[in-house]
C-alpha cells in the first residue's frame, strides 16, 4: 500500500516561490518543476499572494489571517465570556451561602 504523506511548506518558501514566478523569463510550470512541487499548487499560491490586500499571506495551519481590529474584537469577546462565567459562578455561590440553615 502506497501512502503519501502531505508535505507542508512554510510561509517563506511559498512567498519565495511566488516571487521566483514574477521574475522575467520564468514561468510557473518551470519554477514548479525546479522546486519539485505541483504547478497547480504554485498557481494557487500566486493567486492568493496577488489578491491579498494588506492582510497576511499564507497564514498557516489553523491560523486565521485577521486584521488588528478583528484580533482585538476576538480578544475582547473572550474576556467578556470569561467575565460572564465568573459572574454566574459568584451568583450561584451567593445563593448557596445565603440560604437559611435548617
Amino acid at each position: 500500500m502506497n501512502i503519501q504523506t502531505r508535505r507542508k511548506y512554510d510561509r517563506d518558501f511559498k512567498r519565495n516561490a511566488v516571487l521566483l514566478c514574477s521574475e522575467p523569463g520564468r514561468s510557473i510550470p518551470e519554477v514548479a518543476e525546479n522546486l519539485g512541487i505541483n504547478k497547480d499548487l504554485l498557481y494557487r499560491w500566486c493567486r492568493e499572494y496577488h489578491k491579498s490586500t494588506g492582510r497576511p499571506v499564507f497564514p498557516g495551519n489553523g491560523i486565521a489571517s485577521l486584521t488588528e481590529d478583528q484580533r482585538r474584537i476576538r480578544e475582547l469577546e473572550k474576556k467578556l465570556k470569561d467575565t460572564e462565567m465568573e459572574r454566574d459562578i459568584l451568583k450561584k455561590a451567593m445563593a448557596i451561602f445565603s440560604r437559611a440553615p435548617k
